[in-house]
């Protein structure tokens, strides 16, 4: 819903599609699949510090106007990049207007589904079900034919939402109470961004993870725009009031367009295009590990036996689904 604050991570490069000849692209991604494994973890410590990012700003902003701001940020960030990166800005045919929609629904309508959804059921289940976003995109990338579900993969898959479990039950608990509705729009919300990474997935062998971050992100930012803007003119919505509230607005949207949307986007479908979504997704089950030692060393709060035992399981499912990813890495197309 995240490389390091001074930059992109160490070996990685961002290009777009293909440079106009005689300019240098502004940023290159890289292949080696080692250094891309590693800068798809780094991004997941990235998102894990913008949850407490976002915790703290959303004591003065409405949740879905936060978000909008800061994917409007994001995509005014990767257009800049793009433009810089290509020599202008065109919108790719004839894949334009499906990454746009696409992002709509993985950037934009996930983010409206799991907030709504968030209203009416406890955190910790709302967590959970999130938390079931690699096994959706594990079945997703089946389907459309983006990866492939050895048994071992699949069973690291499972140990790494095993681990986020106990993670979570050990942390913020898991009541598994509340409104229907409210599950069925959270699980929702994890079909949406498991719908991107697996279709994303086939556009990537024909286009460059900045092309997808950047035409998808603006798609989010469309699909935001009029729940957001409603919700920041809402009266009485935007709190400035506390001193120093308008500096840490101004200062989480950056951290959380910028980095944990834009930037880190790029690196991840990168990761998607070299390592394969299943892959990529599993990783992402560190987040919340690493939000707990964040939440540790910045905040002071506690780190529980139990999400230590979480944690070093997730590790092992990301380890079996790394040992079981053997086929080749996803190319483009001759254009």
């Amino acid at each position: 819903m995240t490389q390091t604050p001074a930059g992109p991570p160490a070996g990685v490069r961002v290009s777009g599609d293909r440079a106009p000849a005689g300019r240098a692209s502004a940023i290159r991604l890289g292949t080696d699949r080692g250094l891309v494994e590693l800068s798809v973890a780094g991004v997941m410590v990235i998102w894990a510090a913008n949850f407490i990012v976002v915790k703290d700003v959303l004591q003065i902003l409405p949740p879905i106007g936060f978000t909008f701001a800061r994917y409007l940020l994001a995509s005014i960030t990767l257009l800049l990049i793009l433009r810089r990166s290509e020599g202008g800005l065109r919108l790719p045919r004839p894949d334009g207007w499906r990454i746009i929609a696409l992002g709509g629904v993985g950037f934009g309508l996930y983010q409206i589904l799991w907030t709504v959804g968030l209203q009416s059921i406890p955190a910790g289940d709302s967590a959970l079900l999130i938390a079931a976003t690699p096994v959706v995109t594990a079945v997703l990338a089946v389907i459309v034919g983006t990866d492939t579900l050895s048994p071992t993969k699949a069973l690291g898959v499972a140990i790494s939402f095993i681990g986020v479990v106990i993670v979570i039950g050990a942390g913020v608990g898991i009541d598994l109470t509340g409104s229907p509705i409210g599950f069925a729009l959270t699980l929702a919300a994890a079909v949406c961004w498991g719908t991107f990474t697996a279709v994303g997935a086939r556009i990537l062998q024909r286009r460059s993870p900045l092309v997808l971050t950047t035409w998808g992100t603006v798609g989010g930012a469309l699909v935001l725009a009029i729940p957001g803007i409603g919700q920041l003119m809402a009266p009485g919505a935007v709190d400035l009031s506390a001193p120093g509230s308008l500096q840490q607005v101004v200062l989480s949207i950056a951290f959380s367009g910028i980095l944990a949307a834009a930037l880190a986007n790029i690196v991840v479908f990168n990761g998607v295009r070299w390592l394969g979504p299943t892959r990529v997704i599993t990783i992402q089950a560190l987040v919340p590990a690493f939000a707990v030692i964040l939440a540790f060393l910045f905040l002071g709060e506690p780190i529980r036996l139990g999400q230590v035992l979480g944690g070093a399981i997730i590790l092992g499912g990301v380890a079996l689904t790394r040992i079981a990813s053997r086929r080749p890495p996803l190319r483009r197309s001759a254009a």
